[in-house]
């Protein structure tokens, strides 16, 4: 059933919650970090997430028969069996024998849409990212999928040799630094406490409480772009910050590094599509 959401109100209490925040601070009153929290709670409030729209659509296209075989998804095999979705995205990435590769949620969608479906996708990968006027078929399903292991918690057993490589070589990709800046993943996120301007920086560098909150809060709705982004989409983001060369979507490469930070994250409860700001 599709959702209906007090949006208007939403974003306009929104904007008043980041003005007061912003006056606070030129204040510098001590009333800052509560406001901090209340902007966050209106946040966390699912019923004025739009995010749900890209669940919705995500369901549709899961069921939608495409590509030379005119077949759905729906026998694609996510790691629980062909077509399980509850609590498939809470263990990926993943070893998939018949693929004979690690793969994250992004990797297998599109590995089945070649082999399941033989769907072109190329203008998937054109799509990869919403935009305005545009919808992305990535982002849908991978919103639709990861909301099935809601209340789930990630358990990445490594048990695999290539499994055990990924994390390994998504280790190495956190601490290397590299390109203009000289950054690395790590040079934002290896320290308790940090933050850039009202944005606190989680320390992804050790296993607890801060890799947990953030790496199951995606996928995510993100006010400031008016789009639903996964875990590809927030890689991609941090390169470019770091004035790296963009990294291929869905590449071996971001599939180790997002291995790496989910078994970070190992134990965290997935609660998704979230919203930020």
């Amino acid at each position: 059933m599709k959702r209906r959401r007090p949006y208007l109100f939403f974003l306009v209490t929104l904007l008043s919650s980041v003005i007061t925040i912003v006056t606070l601070r030129a204040q510098g009153t001590d009333n800052t970090d509560k406001e901090l929290e209340r902007y966050r709670e209106m946040l966390d409030d699912p019923m004025a997430n739009p995010g749900y729209f890209n669940v919705d659509r995500g369901e549709q296209l899961w069921a939608t028969a495409r590509g030379k075989k005119s077949v759905s998804l729906e026998t694609c095999d996510l790691g629980k069996g062909p077509g399980v979705l509850e609590g498939a995205y809470a263990e990926l990435p993943r070893y998939f024998a018949d693929a004979n590769k690690v793969m994250d949620l992004e990797q297998r969608l599109l590995w089945c849409m070649q082999t399941v479906q033989d769907l072109d996708i190329k203008d998937v990968l054109a799509r990869k990212f919403g935009s305005e006027g545009h919808t992305s078929d990535m982002e849908d399903l991978v919103t639709f999928i990861a909301n099935k292991s809601n209340g789930m918690k990630f358990h990445l057993s490594l048990s695999n040799a290539q499994e055990q490589q990924a994390y390994a070589i998504g280790k190495e990709l956190f601490y290397r630094r590299s390109s203009l800046l000289d950054f690395s993943c790590s040079t934002c996120h290896s320290e308790d406490g940090k933050r850039i301007r009202l944005q606190e920086l989680p320390n992804l560098s050790k296993p607890g409480v801060d890799a947990q909150k953030t790496i199951a809060s995606w996928p995510t709705y993100r006010n400031s772009q008016s789009q639903t982004r996964t875990m590809q989409n927030r890689l991609y983001d941090c390169y470019r910050q770091m004035r790296m060369p963009p990294p291929d979507y869905a590449s071996d490469g971001m599939t180790a590094l997002i291995t790496y930070l989910t078994k970070q994250a190992e134990g965290g409860e997935i609660n998704v599509p979230s919203i930020k700001r």
